[in-house]
């Protein structure tokens, strides 16, 4: 996978690509729905296949007082983009320049003269431009006069299952739910950062914690959860069974700020510095203030043992995967008549 940060710089070999375009938070299976049809339409033009995408989050450049809310750290995200098996990645900076195109300069300025797709791929609530004024129907429009194609993809949903949606990811994570958003996710929700130093009080008490801190995303209700964790070595992640505290630990600190404190239960090497991806597996009990260290070591020792169950019990996803593609009927997918034109060859040359 290439990443590709500029839409003005795009190499002569990326353009003509397909591409799936969306904000992607979390890339649950929903949105894996959307590139896989990109991938499948990309196999049948013989053409690469790519991921337009936006950092920071829009929600994210408008409201930045409001509290944090993506699901997926860009370092995690690019990692999932890439297990889908895209050519690309195209990362474009959601700054005041982007916020601030209408929706033809869009098209016409990032897309039909920037990346010059062949195809465009995008979710069925997919809006862009200034004042989000852009949908499918005008993305269409726009690509009858730059040359390429739009389809749209329905939302989507197993079998009698909810649908698959960012927003409804959010609410099961907030309420202590990490393994209904796993099922949405595809994957168990991760949170990663450096492990960094702390007060060691945890050794002490004979628990040893890496210690992280959650960053600018979305923190799931705090309290103790099954996790499983592992560094990430750019390559791949060993992961390992533990228990994780996520909260402002108030038996022995007042007014902290929240930090993700993880005990592994079968390593004790040095991790300090280390980039630690934490998946949440199921959610043990909310965070409490005990009256003493004492009862909270009782309560570390219960903690231990319900989490070691809870992983055995485990029957989702697995941490770091991606499933295999939803298999949806062509009535998911809406293709303007633009489709068959952009089924004719088409070179990846200069414009």
């Amino acid at each position: 996978m290439r990443l590709i940060r500029h839409h003005t710089e795009v190499p002569v070999e990326a353009r003509g690509a397909v591409v799936a375009l969306g904000n992607f938070d979390g890339v649950h299976r929903g949105h894996q729905a959307v590139i896989a049809e990109a991938a499948r339409i990309a196999r049948g033009l013989g053409t690469s296949f790519g991921v337009v995408t936006f950092e920071p989050h829009p929600r994210q450049y408008f409201q930045p007082d409001q509290p944090p809310f993506a699901l997926t750290p860009l370092r995690i995200k690019l990692r999932m983009l890439e297990a889908t098996g895209c050519d690309y990645v195209f990362l474009l900076s959601f700054n005041r320049a982007l916020a601030g195109m209408s929706a033809e300069a869009f098209a016409t300025e990032v897309l039909g003269e920037g990346l010059a797709p062949a195809h465009v791929v995008i979710g069925y609530d997919f809006l862009f431009g200034k004042g989000r004024k852009g949908d499918a129907a005008v993305l269409a429009d726009f690509g009858r006069m730059h040359g390429f194609a739009v389809t749209s993809v329905e939302p989507a949903s197993e079998a009698g299952g909810e649908v698959f949606s960012s927003t409804r990811i959010r609410e099961h994570l907030k309420a202590g739910r990490p393994d209904l958003a796993a099922r949405l996710l595809g994957r168990p929700f991760e949170i990663s950062g450096h492990v960094r130093h702390g007060r060691k009080q945890g050794r002490e008490l004979g628990f040893p914690t890496a210690n992280i801190q959650p960053g600018p995303y979305l923190e799931p209700a705090h309290g103790i959860y099954a996790v499983k964790a592992g560094i990430d070595h750019g390559m791949g992640t060993a992961w390992e069974d533990g228990v994780a505290s996520l909260g402002v630990r108030p038996t022995v600190e007042s007014g902290g700020e929240p930090l993700l404190e993880v005990h592994l239960f079968h390593t004790k090497r040095d991790l300090y510095g280390c980039i630690l991806r934490v998946a949440f597996l199921d959610f043990i009990r909310p965070e409490y203030k005990f009256a003493s260290l004492d009862a909270l070591v009782k309560q570390m020792k219960s903690d231990c043992k319900w989490a070691k169950r809870k992983i055995r019990a485990y029957k989702g996803p697995a941490p770091g995967t991606l499933p295999p593609p939803l298999k949806l009927p062509e009535s998911h997918f809406h293709r303007p008549d633009v489709y068959e034109r952009a089924l004719r060859p088409r070179h990846s040359g200069t414009s």
